[in-house]
């Protein structure tokens, strides 16, 4: 016995579901109890209570139907969509005595037979004779809404089930129609009965190609083509993440809080701040969150550059700050990375040369390839949002050459008179990247920071003057 007490079918519209669930109720001791937990039915259409329980009390404490269920007498389960209620999912995903069958079927297909069942409004069939025909009419944005919405579910339970040491039997549309398959669920969930043939009581709805159950095909077909089904664009992150770093952030008195990125205008920003109000910093999560209560109406901001200026001032700070030195050491012994000696300074063409092999080896570090972890200083900038985002978001992310237009409209909606703000020279760096840049350092910082040029729609900085 494989010792569950209780199972769900993860599942979708139009998946095979209903079929799914007809074969386990016919096999002994086994009941599905329909979409128990659908906000819009409860089981099955036209019913008002699920094993003595109301739609309302299940509505008001779904977590009694789902006890009520798994204490039922044999096998009981029921069929669980992206859409239904959240607030039981977490419990079943956790519970290793919940048997986990999740059913798949080619997105393309289950979309066109949504959208003939909508048409149609015929959602089951028993008898072929009484099948209503429609065609279904392709659009290709709601498709791939469909699809990231059926992928995203995916990913959750997939996780869900690594994290807690679990498997799931994974089932497709077709295998539902084998009952040798099904014979392996059964004996899978632990269940003596086997199936001698599937359940008569419903048919396959609209056994056609694709091409003949859709009214613009061709549309179909190209906008199918573009679509990257291996995610072959997708940028790889390995890089670790971040935790929200709440004391290193800055408030002041007139409801502004600064969220700052590193290397950053730490100086000019918080005397602006100051100029509006008291500061306040050296936040825990709790003090944070009490300072938000005592301002309503507060705006968050953070600063971010250019991926190239960034990596150059990192460089420079790696080159300079004492509590690097370590670092500098690893670096210099491990990886020949040109660093200027203990006290001195590069020219500007060993400069150009450090900085590049830094971007180089960078690379490498935010893929975790290498023995020194990934340092704030050089984090990417979306790593860095992430992290925030995990107790805050900022409200603007504010672009460093629109320093002044910004911190004007933020000092605007607090309701106050934004001072005077007047830009410090952005490249603090003994050497300026103005006197180095070439289009190979540029690529190098693209190739780095791939994801921050694409997050953020950074170009060339050498285009834009710095």
């Amino acid at each position: 016995m494989a010792g569950f007490d209780s199972f769900v079918i993860f599942a979708e519209m139009r998946t095979g579901s209903n079929l799914l669930e007809a074969a386990l109720n016919e096999l002994p001791g086994v009941t599905c109890h329909g979409e128990a937990f659908n906000p819009a039915l409860i089981g099955y259409p036209n019913r008002s209570e699920l094993l003595g329980i109301s739609r309302a009390a299940r509505d008001a404490d779904p977590m009694a139907l789902w006890a009520r269920m798994r204490a039922a007498e044999g096998l009981n389960g029921c069929r669980f969509f992206h859409d239904h209620d959240p607030r039981v999912l977490d419990a079943m995903l956790t519970d290793k005595r919940c048997a986990k069958i999740v059913l798949t079927r080619n997105p393309a297909e289950s979309y066109v037979s949504l959208k003939i069942a909508r048409a149609t409004n015929q959602w089951k069939l028993g008898d072929a004779k009484h099948r209503k025909a429609a065609l279904a009419d392709f659009n290709a944005s709601e498709f791939e809404a469909h699809l990231e919405t059926l992928q995203g579910f995916q990913v959750r339970l997939m996780h869900a089930l690594q994290c807690s040491g679990q498997t799931a039997f994974w089932i497709d549309y077709e295998d539902a129609q084998d009952v040798a398959v099904l014979n392996g669920l059964a004996h899978w969930l632990g269940v003596a009965g086997q199936l001698s043939a599937l359940p008569s009581s419903l048919v396959v709805q609209n056994p056609a190609a694709l091409e003949e159950k859709v009214a613009n095909f061709p549309q179909m077909e190209a906008s199918l083509a573009r679509l990257d089904r291996f995610n072959l664009s997708r940028t790889p992150n390995f890089e670790p993440r971040r935790g929200p770093n709440v004391p290193a952030l800055v408030a002041c008195g007139a409801g502004l809080l600064y969220m700052p990125i590193r290397p950053a205008l730490d100086h000019a920003l918080r005397d602006w701040l100051a100029a509006l109000g008291p500061l306040e910093e050296n936040f825990s999560q709790k003090t944070l969150r009490q300072w938000k209560r005592r301002h309503p109406g507060h705006r968050s901001f953070t600063v971010v550059r250019h991926p190239l200026m960034r990596a150059h001032l990192a460089f420079a700070t790696l080159q300079s700050w004492e509590n690097m030195a370590e670092i500098r050491a690893v670096l210099r012994q491990s990886y020949k990375l040109p660093l200027a000696p203990e006290g001195k300074t590069l020219g500007p063409e060993p400069w150009a040369e450090g900085l590049a092999a830094f971007l180089g080896w960078l690379k490498t570090n935010l893929n975790a390839q290498t023995s020194l972890p990934v340092q704030p200083l050089w984090a990417t900038q979306s790593a860095i949002l992430h992290g925030f985002a995990q107790f805050a978001l900022p409200d603007l992310i504010v672009r460093e050459d629109r320093l002044g237009e910004d911190l004007a409209y933020l000092a605007e909606v607090v309701g106050a008179k934004a001072p005077a703000f007047t830009a410090p020279e952005p490249d603090t760096a003994p050497v300026k990247l103005a006197d180095i840049w070439t289009p190979e350092l540029e690529q190098a910082a693209a190739d780095t920071y791939s994801r921050d040029y694409m997050q953020f729609g950074f170009s060339a900085w050498k285009r834009k003057g710095g």
